[in-house]
């Protein structure tokens, strides 16, 4: 009689991660050090959120404050908490992008050989590009201060309002890795991207205030996230009311998260 070996079934590596406690997040936070490594080996990564700061905070600064607060440096006061929420929510964009060459380059083909869990490379996808959140908001601040711009309430807030702008800027993020997962091309997440960052940055009142726009304007701000993160950002930093602005910015970044997460990690399972 022959005797028929078989062989072990392979265990199933990416369930038996994910189930050890706090496998995913010590995944999540892995992956994160990869991206945030990569991005400081290739410093030109970061050329946008550092020059990006100093040319919208000159030209709108110079072009707008005389006309509109009869100085540059008054101006600096209400234009650079709003500016702040802007350009975080720019650099986000690369998120969406980086996520598309990445799929693209078949890099995931090699994470889900791995065992992890299969939402962790979005997870650390995002948590890396929080350096670029850090520095386009150093490289604002820091000029803006050149130019007259000074915090009028504490370290603390003004802290608190960083936060609050990288919050949203985390939350959009992960719409633009839906994009990056449904779109076969990062130059058309890109585009996609700048059409929808667009209405939700310059649709606001950070240039100008909200009596001065048309009423169909002022009802798109009503209900526009950016909105009531640059009020948010304005109080903590500058004075002004921040409770019911901290309040809703932060219920629109737990709603676009609860949305846009899953369907990323649902779009990106069906990529890979």
């Amino acid at each position: 009689m022959t005797a028929v070996l078989t062989a072990p079934a392979a265990p199933d590596l990416d369930a038996a991660a994910v189930k050890r406690p706090f496998a995913l997040a010590r995944h999540s936070l892995a992956l994160a050090w990869r991206n945030l490594v990569k991005t400081m080996r290739n410093p030109e990564q970061l050329l946008d959120v550092t020059l990006q700061p100093i040319i919208f905070t000159a030209m709108f600064g110079f072009l707008l404050g005389g006309a509109l607060a009869g100085d540059t440096a008054a101006y600096l006061q209400t234009l650079v908490p709003a500016l702040m929420v802007m350009l975080t929510l720019f650099a986000s964009i690369q998120s969406g992008t980086n996520f598309s060459t990445d799929l693209k380059s078949g890099l995931f083909d090699r994470f889900r050989s791995m065992p992890i869990g299969r939402s962790a490379p979005l997870i650390g996808a995002v948590l890396g590009d929080a350096i670029r959140y850090v520095v386009t908001i150093v490289v604002l601040l820091g000029f803006s201060y050149l130019l007259g711009f000074r915090i009028e309430t504490d370290p603390a807030r003004a802290l608190a309002a960083c936060l609050l702008a990288i919050g949203l800027g985390f939350a959009l993020s992960w719409v633009f890795l839906l994009l990056g997962a449904v779109m076969k091309e990062p130059g058309s997440v890109q585009g996609i991207a700048f059409i929808v960052t667009f209405p939700l940055t310059f649709g606001t009142n950070m240039l100008t205030p909200t009596a001065s726009m048309p009423g169909w304007l002022q009802a798109w701000m009503d209900v526009n996230p950016s909105v009531y993160a640059m009020d948010a950002a304005r109080g903590l930093m500058v004075g002004g009311p921040v409770a019911t602005p901290v309040a809703v910015t932060l219920a629109w970044i737990a709603g676009i998260i609860a949305v846009f997460a899953p369907l990323a990690v649902a779009a990106y399972r069906r990529r890979t």
